[in-house]
């Protein structure tokens, strides 16, 4: 392969990377750009787990052998069957060196190289293949993972030259995994609340939006708690700040286990003493009892004076909800009026009488409401 050509595999394969927005995407694009590059039939890529002592695959691409998924969902090596990976590499490294690639054949070690694994040997066997290419993926000085290409019996060898080359492009595929990684990082933190590590206002928006509408498609029951931390500003002018989010972490905490005993239930701070769970899937009777759980603990954490709690559910009779604003506005009226009332159990919308005309009223008809309530879902009422 000419010294141009592979300028422009390269670069081939940093632009696929740049454009994914997943990682799956962009392990899919590595191995796709790698296996063409160095002319393979088929390429992997997998990842060290080094809690674990395996080897995870993450992505097949090209001809697959019966039993290999594109995405696997438990296709893993332990690594002592690999020991170039915890010695061969590292003994490298140690002395000063750089990663390097190797070559395995379905017939025994490639010539001029270290390192005979037999397991890689006995694969390339089992699955068709005549002779593969490994390189390690190196993040911030260690090993992150493996890049593994292969070629069918009958076509050349890789040869030292395609290890040069694959040692090349996967230190581009490191590159390019780690700014996948920072993206995610960001992505994380635009939907998360950075004191209690629960979902963000952000978060609850655009996942509430697309619980209405797989209510009004499929009839899915969806279902909000809404609920402020009674006594938070007083914890802060009497204990400080620093208890007062202490507090706040203690009641997410909280939240988050109650939650749990609604299956894929969004746990979130929409802001200040401000919490919610959206359900989608159980019975609005499941979801009072993990609020009226909710409420219990909340009474049992040092600081606070628990929790006001209010409870809307497309399981009851709310009428019927076509927007995300509509459902969150019951839900808040009936949290209303639980802090009003001072109750120590879940209010619930449809079964607590006054809460429908509460959510029905402007918003400015409710005492003490202000900037408190300014929960912006999408959709008209």
């Amino acid at each position: 392969m000419g010294e141009d050509v592979r300028v422009k595999a390269v670069v081939a394969l940093a632009q696929a990377m740049a454009a994914a927005h997943t990682p799956r995407e962009t392990w899919r694009a590595a191995a796709l750009g790698v296996r063409d590059a160095l002319g393979g039939s088929f390429a992997a890529l997998s990842v060290w787990e080094r809690e674990a002592g395996r080897l995870r695959v993450l992505v097949n691409e090209g001809d697959r052998a019966p039993g290999e998924a594109e995405f696997p969902e438990d296709e893993t090596y332990p690594v002592h069957q690999f020991p170039e990976i915890t010695e061969f590499l590292h003994e490298q490294w140690a002395g000063g060196g750089e990663p390097d690639a190797w070559v395995e054949t379905a017939d025994g070690p490639a010539s001029s190289r270290r390192g005979y694994c037999h397991q890689r040997v006995a694969a390339l066997r089992r699955r068709g293949r005549g002779c593969c290419v490994v390189a390690p993926i190196v993040l911030h000085g260690r090993a992150w993972g493996e890049l593994y290409v292969a070629r069918p019996p009958g076509h050349p060898v890789f040869d030292r030259a395609d290890a040069d080359f694959a040692t090349v492009l996967a230190s581009v595929i490191a590159a390019g995994i780690v700014q996948t990684e920072r993206l995610e990082e960001v992505r994380t933190l635009a939907f998360t609340d950075p004191l209690t590590g629960l979902a963000n206002r952000r978060a609850v928006d655009i996942r509430l939006d697309e619980a209405v509408e797989a209510h009004r498609a499929s009839g899915a029951v969806v279902s909000l708690v809404v609920c402020d931390v009674n006594g938070l500003k007083q914890v802060n002018d009497t204990h400080g700040h620093a208890t007062g989010d202490r507090l706040l972490e203690r009641f997410g905490c909280v939240l988050s286990r109650c939650g749990a005993m609604l299956p894929g239930a969004l746990a979130a701070r929409l802001g200040g003493d401000e919490f919610c769970l959206l359900s989608v899937g159980p019975t609005a009777d499941d979801v009072v009892r993990a609020a009226e759980e909710l409420c219990v603990r909340a009474t049992e954490l040092e600081y606070g004076d628990g929790v006001a709690c209010g409870v809307a559910s497309t399981g009851d009779p709310i009428g019927e909800i076509t927007s995300a604003r509509r459902l969150f506005r019951l839900a808040d009226a009936a949290q209303y009026r639980a802090k009003a009332a001072r109750s120590r159990t879940p209010v619930v919308a449809g079964r607590d009488g006054a809460v429908l005309p509460l959510a029905e009223a402007p918003r400015d008809a409710l005492p003490g409401t202000g900037d408190r309530r300014r929960f912006r879902g999408a959709g008209r009422d």
